[in-house]
């Protein structure tokens, strides 16, 4: 990565005042003065910013429980991301593993880990997601058997995978699938001739929303959650 880089994830400055810093003569690399921003250092470079050995943070993985209104983006120009709810020095180089849409509620995971993040996502593996849905009209018996056999959804041939289905009230259900297509659940709701009116995800593999967090809170996931995601 680039010596400003470097210097900006391992210090919490910004780009430009890292740039700065380096302008000025205070960064050296391997024991030599260094007062190029683009110089190319490993991660595990010996790197300096005013005599003080700067060390890369490790990665991190954070759950949040996203509100509606809010975007899985890193950016929008219309809409608050889910990013623009953390503090500035801890949403750098965080991305999001499993996207909600805009009006779905519930957990959302962030983390700088690519690999990890594809462990999440990856459609060849079994990654569970449970949601809690509340319908238009009450599900009756023959589409909650037709959701748990896999249903066929518009403009695709191929029918989902076997879902787990929960009655838990008159227009709610529990709904737990282990795909991520383009708007699998509401796609499936209408697919048996219903009506998705609110959407909110309450687990991702072993990891459940906590629910001590308020909509836009979050909180950093416990190492046991970090290894459920196998």
């Amino acid at each position: 990565m680039r010596l400003d880089q470097f210097i900006a994830n391992a210090t919490g400055l910004s780009r430009k005042d890292a740039k700065r810093a380096i302008a000025r003569g205070a960064a050296s690399v391997q024991g030599r003065p260094c007062r190029d921003a683009r110089h190319k250092v490993t991660e595990d470079a010996e790197v300096r910013l005013d005599g003080e050995r700067l060390s890369l943070p490790g990665p991190r993985y954070l759950m949040m429980n996203k509100p509606a209104g809010v975007v899985s983006a890193t950016t929008d120009s219309d809409h608050p991301t889910a990013l623009d709810l953390l503090p500035s020095a801890l949403a750098r180089d965080l991305h999001i593993a499993g996207r909600l849409d805009r009006d779905t509620t519930g957990l959302l995971l962030l983390t700088s880990d690519g690999d990890w993040s594809h462990r999440v996502t990856s459609p060849r593996r079994d990654c569970p997601k449970t949601y809690q849905v509340t319908l238009a009209e009450p599900l009756s018996a023959e589409a909650a058997e037709q959701l748990a056999r896999g249903v066929r959804l518009r403009n695709e041939d191929t029918p989902t995978r076997p879902a787990q289905v929960r009655i838990t009230g008159d227009h709610r259900i529990e709904l737990t699938i282990s795909e991520g297509r383009y708007h699998q659940v509401k796609r499936m709701l209408a697919a048996v001739g219903n009506r998705v009116v609110a959407l909110h995800r309450t687990r991702i593999g072993p990891i459940h929303l906590d629910p001590d967090l308020a909509p836009g809170q979050y909180r950093p996931l416990t190492e046991p959650e970090i290894r459920g995601i196998g």
